[in-house]
């Protein structure tokens, strides 16, 4: 853990929650309204002049500081019931007002849960309280100024205009004519205009939490697409790695089995043969360990990494390894031999490979094998075949490359991630026919 990280969580545990720091403004408001608005004075003398008496007076005094203890208990719970206690926050400052108390500062109450529901609740539900409150500072404006009772507390301009006069009536005499005007502001201006800015304030406040949240939920979608893509890269790979561990140890092993049933047969009659086919056994174990050194060099797990990868033009030595097998093999090459891209120059090996390897594990004894190689501008053409009476898959016409086996599926997988296409099937005059077609890229003449 770094040091910046340990202060950000040591900060974080001397941070108070969010009740304590709600009351903590609660209480900030009455200490602020005390040397204010001295609500003590200012409520006994509202009392005092009512003609009712003592307990008239009484009234006035219990019901604003009742109206003051819900309004500062509303603000200490606004977030966690912000609607509700913004109606308790509303009903005490109406006491207040209907008190004939002047606003005071415990009544910013109303204002501070307003900011709080436009920041927590939905836009509509904070639209609908701003109006309601609108509406009812409205409807209480114009019945004080009906009654004709204004409401104390707010600013006043005053106006005072000095005019001297002359005996003759000009100006610059001893004579002063004096005009006075004042004008209160309008409560419903007032109120309005500092309701309607405590929701802009909150609204702003959820535009830019919200806008926030968006921004780490797109933050969390990317990580989980970049962890997707990076699961679907190892599946990939994994399925590269086991395609190529297939036609490595596939090929290498079918050899060695032919040879060892050969070594068995010539062991009493024929000593050399046997020899020679313990040596080719040596020799295809050993090629097929440095391949598979070369597949695992992808995974790290060994330095030999340096190695080229085989392509078509290594087809003579394996063509070598499987006559020595004992199945003839015929290879013809059609048009001129171009560079290849590296995937389709492996791919290519692999798939003769593979047929062969087919060839070997599944045509009857003494059957031969053809490949035909064709490079042409755009693709490259891949034919191998042979005349023996197995079958590489299942009997019939025309088989799908899901019908054979693990080595044919992998054919067609290469085939497919290179765009190109798989065929394979019995030949017209027995055998078997595995024909692939891969794109390359055009050249110019």
């Amino acid at each position: 853990m770094t040091v910046i990280a340990m202060l950000r969580q040591a900060l974080r545990g001397w941070i108070p929650g969010p009740l304590v720091r709600d009351t903590a403004l609660a209480v900030g408001l009455l200490a602020v309204c005390l040397p204010v608005n001295n609500p003590v004075a200012t409520v006994r003398t509202v009392a005092a002049a009512l003609p009712d008496g003592g307990w008239g007076g009484a009234a006035v005094t219990w019901g604003w500081w009742t109206g003051t203890a819900l309004a500062l208990a509303g603000v200490a719970l606004r977030r966690r019931w912000p609607l509700p206690m913004l109606v308790v926050c509303a009903l005490a400052t109406a006491v207040h007002l209907a008190l004939m108390v002047m606003p005071m500062v415990v009544d910013l109450a109303v204002v501070v849960l307003l900011g709080t529901v436009a920041a927590r609740c939905r836009r509509r539900v904070s639209l609908a309280a701003l109006s309601g409150l609108l509406l009812v500072v409205a409807v209480w404006c114009l019945t004080d100024e009906r009654l004709g009772r204004p409401i104390n507390g707010l600013p006043t301009f005053s106006v005072e205009v000095m005019h001297h006069v002359g005996p003759d009536g000009r100006d610059g005499g001893g004579v002063v004519s004096r005009a006075e005007s004042s004008n209160t502001w309008s409560p419903l201006a007032v109120l309005g205009s500092v309701l309607f800015a405590a929701w802009a304030v909150g609204s702003g406040t959820r535009t830019r939490r919200e806008y926030v949240r968006q921004l780490h939920a797109r933050a969390a979608d990317l990580e989980r697409e970049r962890d997707q893509r990076a699961a679907l890269a190892v599946a990939a790979e994994r399925g590269r790695i086991s395609r190529e561990l297939h036609d490595v140890v596939a090929h290498g092993l079918s050899l060695m089995v032919i040879q060892a049933q050969g070594a068995d047969a010539a062991l009493d009659n024929r000593p050399a043969d046997t020899r020679s086919a313990l040596r080719t056994i040596v020799k295809t174990g050993r090629d097929s360990l440095a391949d598979m050194r070369r597949v695992l060099a992808a995974l790290g797990e060994v330095d030999d990494a340096w190695h080229p990868q085989p392509g078509l033009a290594q087809l003579p030595s394996l063509l070598t390894r499987v006559r020595r097998a004992g199945t003839p093999v015929r290879l013809r090459v059609d048009g001129t031999p171009v560079e290849l891209p590296s995937a389709v120059d492996l791919s290519g090996y692999r798939i003769v490979q593979e047929a062969l390897t087919n060839v070997m594990k599944h045509a009857d004894a003494g059957a031969s094998a053809d490949v035909v190689i064709c490079y042409s501008n755009t693709e490259l053409r891949i034919e191998v075949s042979d005349d023996g009476q197995g079958t590489n898959a299942t009997d019939g016409g025309a088989i799908g490359v899901d019908a054979g086996g693990n080595g044919l599926r992998g054919m067609d997988h290469r085939v497919t991630l290179l765009g190109g296409r798989l065929s394979a099937g019995p030949g017209p005059d027995g055998g078997f026919v595995v024909r692939a077609r891969l794109p390359i890229e055009e050249r110019d003449e």
